[in-house]
């Protein structure tokens, strides 16, 4: 075994490197959510529940792995799995995908997206990003040396722009990326808004990434709001990868599952990235979803149990404060506006009321490129009721 001396002329080389994401530093979630956790704030920053999953959820995958399911499920995931996921998909929104062929299971929806990214964009090709948008998107595109086109959502109401869509799209047009329910906004796309969008790419080969992460999350239903699912309509799923996570639906974030559906050939482009940067998924929790979603039950509840959250947060947000409430669509978000409660920015609202109030916001600039600021924060409602009556006790002080 040779030791490394003082005396080589390797001892104190520092390689220089070149970032490939020069413009990245550590997320608003990572750093809001050490700043709550530093003053003990409530933590209606980052986007996750602080209430346990169902215990039969928990009991399924131990018993998966009590049965001995723990060593390496197949690349694409456990076929049990898949099929579950194609046919819930069929029975919500009427599109037969082939579970061998065409359902993947992912370490997640954020290695899902980078790694639909690293499959299909090549330096150069353009794909439209719609702001405020996921913190990930932009830097798996650069990762991928494509050109990000930033095409802003109405400022106020957050709808698509189709105007502005039509006038970026260009022959290096390799994707455009939607999301809905949509993280920070909340807004919920209609009918009328994916038809607009098949009708607008229909002459095109652009593909679409439909990050659907929240789809069980859709308010409203007895005003004729539903999920929109871009699997709905033949002409957006042809060309579609469309995402969504277990970790959402069931309460389990940390457990980092989730799954893409997109067709055939796609799915194929999509595998060959998938072998090599994650290749495959935890075991055991995957035999334990398969079994889990026997039941329809969990996933078709959630909207009445978000719901329930969301009225009972905005309730109290109306009594006692003066933000100014943005509509709540579908998520677990809701955005207000602070103008009628403090001059500061965004960012800087968001770090005192962290500090000074005891509840930790994002601020929406940190989901613009350039840090757009209109006096808007999102709050997660995805709590506990006692850790909302809490917040909107120390929320009632502004």
């Amino acid at each position: 075994m040779s030791t490394l001396h003082a005396t080589s002329p390797f001892a104190n080389l520092t390689p220089e490197l070149t970032s490939k994401l020069p413009n990245v530093g550590t997320t608003i979630f990572t750093v809001m959510s050490a700043l709550a956790t530093e003053k003990n704030a409530v933590n209606l920053g980052q986007g996750f529940p602080d209430f346990d999953c169902d215990p039969q959820l928990v009991n399924a995958v131990t018993d998966a792995m009590k049965r001995g399911l723990n060593q390496y499920p197949p690349m694409t995931g456990v076929p049990a799995l898949r099929e579950a996921v194609a046919a819930k998909i069929a029975a919500l929104y009427g599109h037969a995908y082939d579970a061998g062929t065409e359902i993947t299971i992912t370490a997640g929806a954020t290695q899902a997206i980078i790694t639909i990214v690293l499959a299909i964009v090549h330096p150069g090709d353009e794909v439209i990003v719609l702001e405020p948008c996921y913190d990930s998107y932009v830097p798996n595109i650069e990762l991928a040396g494509g050109t990000v086109v930033r095409i802003p959502l109405t400022p106020g109401t957050f709808r698509p722009d189709f105007e502005k869509i039509a006038a970026a799209l260009t022959p290096r047009t390799r994707a455009i990326i939607v999301n809905s329910p949509h993280n920070p906004s909340a807004t919920v796309w209609s009918e009328a808004d994916m038809l607009r969008l098949q009708a607008l790419l229909a002459p095109t080969d652009v593909l679409l990434i439909s990050d659907e992460v929240y789809e069980h999350m859709v308010f409203d239903a007895d005003k004729g709001r539903v999920h929109q699912s871009a699997a709905r309509f033949p002409g957006l799923a042809a060309r579609s990868f469309i995402v969504s996570s277990f970790g959402k639906t069931y309460h389990v974030t940390g457990w980092k599952v989730g799954y893409v559906a997109a067709p055939a050939a796609l799915t194929a482009e999509f595998r060959k990235v998938h072998q090599f940067n994650v290749f495959t998924v935890n075991t055991p929790v995957q035999h334990g979803l398969a079994a889990y979603m026997a039941d329809d039950r969990p996933y078709r509840d959630l909207p009445a149990f978000y719901s329930a959250k969301r009225d009972l947060f905005r309730s109290g947000l109306a009594a006692s404060t003066r933000f100014k409430l943005l509509p709540s669509e579908g998520s677990y978000f809701q955005c207000v506006d602070i103008s009628d409660v403090s001059d500061l920015g965004e960012a800087e609202f968001c770090q005192w009321l962290t500090t000074e109030i005891g509840v930790a916001a994002i601020p929406l600039s940190a989901f613009y490129g350039n840090g757009f600021d209109q006096r808007v924060v999102r709050f997660c409602f995805a709590k506990k009721d006692e850790t909302l009556h809490l917040a909107l006790e120390r929320l009632a002080r502004l």
